[in-house]
């Protein structure tokens, strides 16, 4: 999901397209929401591990 996030954020600032922007910040967000929160051992959505 950062993966995504920061593909999005580059592919918006080189197109100049703002929703990409906009959308690539949030995902990159929450994919480091998830990361960090999955590092600590709480399990996120019932699931222990995320691939």
């Amino acid at each position: 999901m950062i993966v995504l996030g920061i593909i999005l954020l580059v592919i918006g600032f080189v197109a100049s397209i703002p929703v990409l922007w906009t959308v690539g910040i949030v995902l990159a967000v929450a994919g480091a929401v998830l990361a960090v929160v999955g590092s600590t051992g709480r399990r996120i959505g019932g699931r222990a591990h995320w691939y």
